[in-house]
């Protein structure tokens, strides 16, 4: 079929999945015309509903599987098709690994046919767990129209309909029995859910903080209000008394029309503020706003990765840990490092890591409360201090240009022959890896390898670990 314009495309049609984009869809190519297609595997031949046509491509949904990929498994949830969180749960987890290094290799442009292969892109580590991995869970609450009763879960895709989620095989199963209990709980107590459209209501998410290490967890209820009621305070004392490993229950108050989750304030009303997790044989302490892996499995392998890098590399080096949070990275590599440096600007970040550092009887890292593009200039304008590893681990916008041109300046380069240093750079997104990369390249540097890891089993999301050596100075 010669497609000269989107009106020629069908309404229904059956084409065959080439690949998966970068968001997980499969993609088929009509004359060249690209079709991205929602619930489709690589290898399958589907009939498909075509909805949205733009210029160069459109989006449509499977109406009948004809021939089934090898790759295509019954998915370990009954409600993947309508939940929207696991995109990927219809495929082989071997295939899984296999589509995202493909992503990642798209991004980078090494699968065009034109040989173009300026990176390494080793294959993806799996994560050590695929079922109950995710220990940060965050449920919008809702509530029936009619009966009121309070419906908790995740929203089904492209859409703001709540789906009431009883099972969720990714996350640990005690966290089921937590959300169950508050959905009695809070209606017993006379507590409302969240109306969305019309900004009403009590109860709008509850955020569970869950341990790999020693299965306890830390609730926190987010509130359509800035204060504590007494509905509230006796709802936070059930799930605290009433159920077992519970080491703390807080309410943060977000009262804002918005879709951010966390509002500015926490306040605990029970127990403990911090749940602890353990990696790299250090226990830090994690609350309601810190940031952190949400896979400790995949987390604790990244870790021991760059760990065993850097010491296979290097003797007793002088390490950077950029974009810090509480300094996980610093602390996990204060067992092969001279010393460690890490900045934050985040003070309650900083704050938790000193106190981390302390229990854990660590005595070479050194935190700084700073911005990091200000901290860079200030450690070059005083310091002058020269490091043999800088980690950065940006936010999913990645780095600032002016933040690569400083870790260069403070990264030890080559010289007299010898080797310099290396920027270990991790990144939850492929397409500003691949920018930055570039950046950095036409700067002089050389990026050994790409190693990516599956943070998230079951979705299109990949985390990747990138080795980058310094030009000479």
């Amino acid at each position: 079929m010669q497609i000269t314009n989107k009106k020629d495309i069908p309404e229904e049609l059956i084409v065959k999945i080439e690949k998966l984009s970068n968001l997980g869809f499969g993609i088929a190519r009509l004359d060249g015309y690209v079709i991205f297609v929602e619930g489709a595997c690589p290898g399958d031949k589907v009939k498909i509903r075509v909805g949205k046509k733009n210029k160069n491509f459109a989006n449509a949904k499977v109406i009948e599987i004809i021939e089934q990929s090898p790759d295509r498994v019954e998915p370990i949830c009954p409600m993947q098709k309508v939940c929207g969180a696991c995109q990927l749960q219809f495929i082989d987890y071997e295939a899984q690994l296999k589509y995202k290094k493909q992503i990642v290799e798209d991004t980078f442009g090494i699968n065009k046919g034109d040989g173009n292969r300026w990176v390494e892109i080793r294959d993806t580590i799996p994560s050590p767990k695929v079922k109950e991995y995710r220990h940060k869970i965050q449920y919008p609450i809702s509530e029936t129209r009619d009966s009121k009763r309070i419906i908790a879960g995740y929203y089904k895709p492209a859409s703001h309909e709540l789906v009431n989620i009883k099972y969720c095989p990714i996350q640990p199963s005690y966290c089921d029995n937590i959300i169950d209990f508050i959905r009695t709980a809070a209606q017993e107590c006379g507590i409302s859910g969240y109306n969305e459209k019309k900004h009403a209501g009590d109860l709008r998410h509850v955020v569970i903080r869950t341990s790999a290490y020693n299965g306890k967890s830390l609730v926190i209820l987010v509130v359509n209000s800035t204060r504590i009621f007494d509905k509230l305070k006796k709802l936070a004392s059930k799930i605290y008394n009433e159920l077992d490993n519970i080491v703390g229950v807080g309410v943060n108050f977000n009262p804002q029309k918005t879709n951010l989750i966390l509002g500015k304030e926490t306040q605990i009303l029970e127990g403990e503020s911090f749940i602890e997790e353990k990696l790299c044989d250090k226990v830090f302490k994690v609350g309601a706003e810190t940031f952190f892996q949400v896979n400790p499995y995949t987390a604790n392998n990244i870790f021991e990765f760059v760990k065993k890098y850097i010491s296979e590399n290097f003797e007793s080096p002088l390490i950077l840990d950029a974009y810090a949070g509480i300094s996980t990275f610093g602390i996990c590599l204060s067992d092969v490092a001279k010393k460690v440096v890490t900045v934050e600007e985040v003070k309650a970040s900083t704050d938790l890591a000193s106190k981390i550092i302390k229990e854990n009887g660590i005595k070479n890292v050194e935190i700084h409360n700073m911005d990091a593009g200000k901290f860079f200039e200030k450690e070059l304008n005083t310091k002058g201090r020269k490091f043999d590893v800088t980690v950065l681990d940006p936010p999913r916008k990645g780095c600032t240009q002016e933040s690569l041109d400083y870790a260069l300046k403070l990264t030890r380069g080559k010289s007299g022959g010898k080797s310099g240093g290396k920027i270990i750079y991790v990144s939850c997104n492929p397409a500003t890896l691949a920018r930055d990369l570039k950046y950095l390249t036409e700067k002089g540097c050389k990026v050994e390898f790409i190693q990516p890891f599956d943070m998230f089993p079951h979705t299109y999301h990949i985390e990747n670990v990138t080795i980058i050596s310094t030009p000479e100075d």
